[in-house]
């Protein structure tokens, strides 16, 4: 049979190799014309192109996953037993109108009666065959002590807290009452804002849904609880005191939380289980399904400081279920721009229709008890779920079981695929994909360093070291731009040293002439480096699955489908044919599955982050200024390599590398250009930096003297403070020149002004700590501390566990917290005390001090110099000192007082109580105590 000819293309390169170097024998001339080696001919629009269409796709993947809503509904709409955003967003105008609504005040009543009232028309409403119970539920004291999470080394003392509780039945199906889910979330808000994203709007869509059950209810198995609690805010007291003191909680069997770290958008689910049934449920019915696992293993890391009344439904009553949050526009989340008018429209609509149609489900199912199947430490006896949504359209369920077992059998297939190609390949392709492996290396390295070098350099040339927060898209110039270009220098370093390697090996073939061993050089490189990628993901995969990580499934999509494409599309078991360009058809299979399943979480998070930077320095001026941005640029740099280590694996061998190159550097520059130009503000009204103002009274360590007072301005947003002085003036200076210990958190870079502070406080308001008896029995010293926190109803006290082993804890005569042994963190214990206006104000606490030698427990008096006190008091009262409130007023638009359970409100007064403490008697309050009062030593 006739040859066919070659094509024009080959023939050239042919008839090149063998003008420049004659084959010496007859079968080396043969073999090289019979070689047909494809030219990698790929234009530098067109892989540009291709590279547009992955970030548009990748960003149409992140809009219908997060960002489409749907249409709110009327009350004629969604009739009588649907869910109506508009007639929730009546309830959310309702609450923020009393404005913030913190524990403990005017307005907080105000919500309660509101609450009540639209409780009890619903009542009044329902169903003939539906029985609606409200009960105003008033809890005198409760203390927490959680083990995990946020409030680990601390105490909660909480009092005098009202709740209002909704209790939805059938009438004729007795046992129903036996078996509740509970729907869970709180009306009170921090100090600073008026919460309609945190969490008016959670009550809003609770008190609809309630409308809407109850006209259903009748055909359920099990009741719908809706528990509308406060102190949320200060502690997760709320759920704790429902749970441990409501005759209701013994019936609990499922729970339902609802929260926000932001402001609408669509509710997702951010921690789900123990028990998989309710995410199972919720994944059956869900009409607009939003959930993704990734969430919770970042929050149960720590990575994500914050906590929800989730953790004491799942921790303290061992309950399973869901925990629903908001989290657009994190960046709100805390300050004064919590308002109604950022709430997007259909937010409301997507949470309602989901939980609606979730409660329908589970409320009829008669395996509710599986729910709470907890052993005796508190930990599951069942299997947990792996979840996430595609396209917020559908949900993904499996059981970890399954998961393991996918995941470890795809770990054992790619090694023995892996062990099987290096035996056949010999030394050779051991050190092929050793050099292939340093080009992943060398990637991160240079993706990762030139990213965090820009974030070294934007505070040298902005005056924002975070000038992106209020236009999040920056960071693709900023970031995304450097580390492409990075990734790209790095994997071509790679290339070029594999490509040395490999043209030593073909060197020993003489049979094949210079110009075509160039050229399958090129091609073997290339589909060396395209494999690296699935090292990189398969090395992710088994690190996930050691360490049991639910999202090890993101490395899984990463890993399989590109393997698959390229075992279709490229492997072949003939060894003796030569490499060939890699297909495009290649690339495109194998992403089309990881990016319609992860790109929008890696946008999603990249916000996420950005929200959290608002927030960063939880001790204003403890971190350097460029250490967030180092934190984003270092995430955005680990996408760009996870993601484009296919992508990339192509550009080397087309013209698309000076084109590649040229974009990334114009986007960088213009990128750089705006934000040193000023033209684009780092902050606006709508995204506000978030600061703290606070008038200070000072007795630490004065006691007899008078105390000190002045005005702290401080910022958990990174940056200095100087356009906000500027601004406001008042005498501030700003420096490092005087650590403010607020007891739960440090100010050590700040601004201070002494400038008139004297009036708008009472000396009557100073707490005291005297010192009731001090004695020592010759086995232990006791010392007995009375504490008058006067006006205040929320304060905090430090205890330092250096010196003392344990403590108890009296309020109002009656014993609170026992002798028993507590925790600490960075020695100290943190006693936080918050209640409503009849809290007491009168403490007894006793000191049970670490045995010593007697010359460590007692030092001559002076010896204290630097020493941590034994006491470190903080007292707060949510009013305005004219010269604080003047400093507000001047402060810029675009700031914000943030709160949160740990921050002061805007009047604190600080005292303390040294170690060696030294003791006048003066007149007891009782004529048969001694009562003792420190004196400065």
């Amino acid at each position: 049979m006739r040859k066919r000819p070659q094509s024009s293309s080959i023939s050239a390169d042919t008839s090149a190799s063998q003008s420049s170097d004659t084959p010496k024998t007859d079968e080396e001339a043969k073999f090289n014309n019979n070689v047909q080696i494809k030219s990698a001919t790929r234009s530098g629009f067109v892989w540009l192109t291709l590279f547009v269409v992955i970030v548009y796709s990748s960003w149409t993947v992140h809009y219908y996953q997060f960002e489409s809503l749907p249409v709110p509904l009327t009350a004629v709409q969604a009739g009588k037993r649907g869910f109506s955003e508009v007639e929730a967003m009546k309830h959310v105008k309702g609450l923020t109108e009393l404005g913030p609504h913190p524990v403990g005040s005017d307005a907080l009543d105000l919500a309660l009666q509101y609450v009540l009232a639209a409780s009890e028309t619903i009542k009044k409403t329902a169903h003939w065959e539906v029985d609606v119970e409200v009960d105003f539920f008033h809890v005198n004291s409760g203390v927490i002590r959680l083990l995990t999470g946020l409030f680990v080394g601390r105490t909660i003392v909480y009092s005098d807290l009202n709740h209002i509780i909704l209790r939805i039945l059938p009438k004729y199906v007795p046992e129903a009452g036996e078996n509740a889910i509970l729907v869970s979330s709180h009306i009170d808000t921090v100090f600073s804002t008026e919460g309609a994203g945190d969490c008016s709007s959670c009550v809003a869509v609770m008190l609809e849904l309630a409308r809407g059950i109850s006209q259903w209810a009748h055909g359920f198995k099990n009741a719908v609880i809706f528990l509308f609690n406060t102190g949320e805010e200060e502690g997760l007291t709320g759920a704790h005191s429902f749970i441990t003191q409501h005759p209701w909680s013994s019936t609990i069997r499922m729970a339902i939380d609802l929260e926000a770290m932001g402001i609408g958008g669509k509710s997702s689910i951010f921690q789900a289980g123990p028990h998989p049934l309710a995410v199972e449920n919720f994944a059956a019915v869900a009409k607009y399904p939003s959930g993704l696992i990734i969430a919770q293993d970042l929050f149960s890391s720590g990575a994500i400081k914050s906590a929800t009344d989730f953790q004491v439904y799942k921790e303290v009553a061992g309950l399973s279920g869901l925990d629903f949050v908001y989290t657009d526009n994190g960046a709100v989340y805390h300050t004064k721009n919590d308002k109604l008018e950022l709430l997007k429209s259909g937010s409301l609509q997507h949470l309602g229709e989901n939980m609606l149609s979730f409660l329908l489900q589970i409320a009829s199912s008669s395996h509710l008890l599986k729910a709470k199947t907890m052993d005796g430490g508190g930990k599951p006896n069942h299997d947990t779920a792996v979840f996430f949504d595609i396209l917020g359209q559908y949900m993904v369920v499996y059981h970890v079981r399954l998961a393991n077992m996918l995941q470890y059998s795809v770990i054992v297939q790619s090694l023995l695929i892996w062990t099987t190609s290096l035996l056949m390949g010999g030394y050779t392709a051991a050190v092929s994909l050793f050099f292939s492996c340093l080009s992943i290396i060398l990637m991160w390295i240079f993706s990762i360093s030139f990213s965090a070098v820009v974030a070294f350099i934007l505070p040298l040339i902005s005056s924002s070291p975070v000038p992106y927060i209020a236009s999040p898209w920056l960071m693709v110039g900023l970031f995304a731009a450097p580390a492409c270009l990075g990734a790209l220098t790095g994997q071509h370093l790679g290339y070029l040293v594999l490509q040395r390697y490999i043209s030593n090996i073909y060197a020993k073939r003489k049979q094949l002439s210079p110009v075509i061993q160039a050229d399958l050089i090129k091609l073997e490189t290339e589909r060396w480096l395209f494999k690296a990628g699935f090292v990189q993901w398969l090395v992710l995969l088994i690190i996930g699955t050691y360490y049991k990580i639910g999202s090890s499934y993101v490395a899984l999509v990463w890993l399989v489908p590109p393997a698959f494409a390229y075992g279709l599309l490229e492997a072949t078991l003939t060894p003796v044919r030569l490499p060939r360009p890699l297909k495009l058809a290649t690339l495109l299979m194998g992403l089309a599955i990881p990016i319609l399943v992860s790109a929008g979480i890696f946008i999603r998070f990249a916000n996420v982050i950005i929200g959290l930077i608002v927030r960063f320095d939880r001790n204003p001026g403890d971190t350097p200024e460029w250490l967030a941005s180092v934190v984003l640029s270092i995430f955005i740099a680990v996408v760009i390599c996870l993601t484009l280590v296919y992508l990339l694996s192509y550009i080397h061998l087309s013209g698309a590398k000076t084109s590649v190159v040229l974009s990334t550097c114009i986007l960088f520059v213009l990128s750089l250009a705006v934000v040193f130009s000023g033209i684009i503000p780092p902050f606006t009204e709508d995204f506000a930096r978030a600061v703290n103002v606070v008038h200070v009274v000072d007795t630490t360590g004065r006691f007899g003297e008078k105390p000190i007072s002045f005005v702290s301005l401080s910022s958990i947003t990174p940056g200095k403070l100087t356009k906000e002085i500027d601004q406001v003036r008042e005498g501030f200076v700003c420096g490092r020149h005087k650590v403010i210990d607020f007891v739960t958190f440090s100010v050590k870079y700040g601004c201070l002004t002494f400038d008139e502070t004297e009036g708008g406080w009472n000396e009557s308001d100073i707490p005291m700590l005297d010192v009731v008896y001090d004695t020592n029995n010759g086995v232990r010293r006791i010392t007995q501390v009375a504490i008058d926190t006067k006006r205040s109803i929320r304060w905090f006290l430090a205890i330092n566990t250096e010196e003392i082993d344990d403590f108890m804890f009296k309020a109002d005569s009656m014993e609170v917290v026992p002798a028993d042994g507590k925790s600490s963190k960075d020695g100290w214990h943190i006693i936080q005390v918050s209640g409503g206006k009849n809290a007491p104000t009168r403490f007894d606490l006793t000191l049970f001090w670490v045995k010593k030698t007697e010359q460590q427990s007692y030092k001559m008096p002076g010896q204290e110099a630097g020493q941590r006190p034994l006491l470190k008091l903080r007292t707060d009262l949510n009013e305005l000192t004219p010269k604080a409130e003047r400093v507000l007023k001047k402060l810029p638009a675009w700031c914000s007082l943030f709160g949160k359970s740990t921050s002061p409100y805007t009047l604190s007064f600080l005292s303390s109580l040294p170690v060696n403490f030294q003791t006048t008697e003066i007149t007891p309050r009782d004529p048969t105590d001694k009562l003792y009062r420190p004196l400065d030593s």
